[in-house]
This record gives C-alpha cells, structure tokens and sequence, in this order.
C-alpha cells in the first residue's frame, strides 16, 4: 500500500487525482476504451453529448495522468488511437462498481427527485 494521505487537507496531492476522475466526462471516455484502443470519432459517436473540444481537453488530461496513451501511425491519411494504460485499466474496477452502484439505485434516486418541489 502506498502513502497515507489526507483528502480533506488543502494541499493534498490525491485532491487533483480525485478531480480528475470526479471530472464530468472522465468515467465516459474511460468506460468507453474498456474494450481496446478507439480513434477520436469512434469515440465522439460512442459517447452522446460529448463535444470536439471537451473530448479533446479530456483526451489530453487522461494522456497526461497516464490514464490512456495516444498512438499516431504512420500511414496517410493520419490515423490516432486512444487506448487505456495499465493505470487507466486498473481505474476500471472502481468505475465498475460506481456503475453497478448507480444501475442498482437509479428508481431510489429518482423518486427522491419528484418529491422535491
């Protein structure tokens, strides 16, 4: 097990890991190379809503973290591809239960939302 460290503290460095994860289209673009490497639109059609250039801010943080890796063959026309890195796949099993989680309590959480006002 690695270093202890304090989430709450202002200064954590877990804080921006976690900020990433928490991040709105992380779990997606994640979830969405769980089944091998994807170029960019295969993964802008697979994920609704996701816009060019939120995919690609997202696409470059995850690089970044070593969550995924980007692969540009040589070939013309240009092709890249995203897949995810070991780190990246081990983030699978907590997104897992996360999604279990959320599939398993989607009525509760909706009947909680019509009785607010």
């Amino acid at each position: 097990m690695g270093k202890a460290y304090n989430v709450m503290a202002a200064t954590c460095p877990s804080r921006t890991v976690l900020h990433r994860i928490g991040a709105r289209w992380t779990v997606f673009v994640v979830n969405a190379l769980d089944d091998g490497p994807r170029r960019f639109t295969e993964l802008k059609a697979h994920i609704q809503g996701i816009t060019p250039k939120v995919l690609t801010e997202t696409l470059r943080s995850l690089e970044a973290d070593g969550l995924i890796s980007r692969h540009e063959y040589d070939e013309n026309p240009p092709r890249v591809e995203y897949a995810l890195t070991p780190l990246g796949r081990s983030l699978l099993i907590p997104l897992r239960a996360v999604r279990l989680w959320a599939e398993q309590h989607v009525p509760e959480i909706e009947a909680a939302r019509a009785r607010r006002p």
